[in-house]
């Protein structure tokens, strides 16, 4: 279980993802990783709001949000909490316009960082190979 000191969440300035997709997606990652396991409680909607400076209804959306697909579960008075059966996929919804949104900031990110698009092209190949490459080595 993460605790309330450890950042969760920082918001990508850079990124054409609005803020609460950014939350969004870092939440369903932390779960899914297992930093957040199923009974574990979220940080209220006060303190996440504070720690990563954004607005209380934005987190406050982002739960309400994560509730609707499965992921968590809201208790009155006591908090949010992750549910026992996390969600295997995504419930569809713009799955691949967040993707692909993603990818192409991230390939903007490296071109300012001096790569041209064809280095940037053969480094996701490479990042594609060493992913499968691991994936075949897993039990």
């Amino acid at each position: 279980m993460m605790t309330e000191q450890t950042a969760i969440f920082q918001v990508d300035e850079g990124s054409r993802l609005p803020i609460w997709i950014q939350l969004r997606n870092r939440l369903v990652f932390l779960i899914k990783r297992g930093d957040y396991r199923p009974g574990d409680q979220l940080p209220s909607v006060r303190s996440l709001a504070v720690s990563a400076s954004i607005n209380y209804n934005t987190v406050s959306k982002v739960y309400q949000d994560l509730e609707t697909a499965g992921y968590v579960k809201s208790v009155r008075g006591k908090g949010v909490f992750v549910t026992e059966r996390v969600p295997a996929k995504e419930d569809g919804r713009n799955v691949r316009e967040v993707a692909e949104t993603e990818i192409r900031d991230c390939i903007k990110r490296c071109m300012l960082l001096g790569m041209s698009l064809d280095e940037v092209k053969l480094a996701m190949l490479d990042a594609v190979m060493k992913i499968q490459f691991d994936d075949r080595r897993q039990p």
